[in-house]
Formats: structure tokens, sequence, C-alpha cells
């Protein structure tokens, strides 16, 4: 048997499907810094298979095929979104945002000091998918914590238990 062209992956990488996959894996390394590892076109220029690491973590990237998926697209604009959210810690997200935003994503919120003890910030890249970023703060704070689950149904406030 002959020898294989890579090594096993054992790790779950996330196939991510966009619109222009040569102009995503391009967002990708202005954005957000990744290293475009490998790329395989279809005659029609078209990417069927591409690799992305960001930082050591990889992330296949596809151009939507929708004749081999019964004539349904599959990228988020196509879909009208992703329920699904890449998530990245970063030295510093107030600058790893702004880069991205620069280099077009679309920040939804943040980036702010949030409850759970992280600065974190929710953005959507020109291609429909959603990333956050966070940069590990001191750990949670349990009074905004009581303060955001009041908001939540069945929280302290919505009790009619407690008058």
């Amino acid at each position: 048997m002959a020898e294989p062209h890579r090594p096993l992956r054992t790790d779950v990488v996330p196939e991510i499907c966009v619109a222009g996959a040569a102009d995503a894996l391009a967002f990708y390394v202005e954005a957000f810094g990744a290293t475009e590892l490998m790329r395989h076109e279809a005659p029609d220029g078209r990417i069927i298979h591409a690799e992305v690491s960001f930082d050591g973590f990889v992330v296949f990237v596809v151009d939507d095929f929708p004749e081999m998926n019964g004539g349904r697209e599959s990228a988020p604009t196509a879909l009208g979104g992703s329920p699904i959210c890449l998530h990245r810690d970063v030295p510093d997200v107030d600058a790893a945002t702004a880069r991205a935003e620069a280099a077009g994503a679309t920040v939804v919120t943040g980036p702010e000091d949030m409850f759970w003890g992280d600065r974190y910030a929710r953005l959507v890249d020109p291609f429909g998918h959603q990333w956050s970023l966070a940069t590990p703060g001191p750990g949670p704070d349990p009074v905004a914590e009581a303060e955001v689950m009041e908001g939540f149904p069945d929280g302290p406030a919505s009790d009619a238990t407690t008058g």
C-alpha cells in the first residue's frame, strides 16, 4: 500500500462553504492573520477544497457547488445566515476586531467585557459566517451574571412566586 500523502487527522475539522472561496481565503488571511495551506480548484476556478490555518487550527474552505447538492445552494449568504459560530481566543480582542472590521467583517457586538470574564466580540464575515473573538479576562463576575440572568425566561425577574 502506498504511503499517505498527509498525516491522519484525529481532530474534528470544520469545513465551511462559501460563495467565493478564493475571496474568503484572502479575507481570512487579511482579517484574521490566517495562513492558506493549500487549495484545489475546479476548471472553472471554484475551489473544491482549500485548507487555512488559524495559528495551527485548520479549517477547510470550499465553494458552493449547487449542482452537486440537488441544485440547492449551501453558502450562508444563500441560506440567510448560519447557525454555526467559529470562535477564536486572541491576545487583544479590540485589535483583532478592528483588523477584521477593516478587512470587511461586520461587528455584531463588542468588543466588551462580559459577565463570564472574557473581553468578547461577535462578527459576521462578508461570506455570512459568524465569528466570535475573545481575550480571556479575570473570570466570572457574579453580580453582572445575576443581572444578565434576570432577563432570561424563568429567571428571577419572571418568577411569579417572588412577588
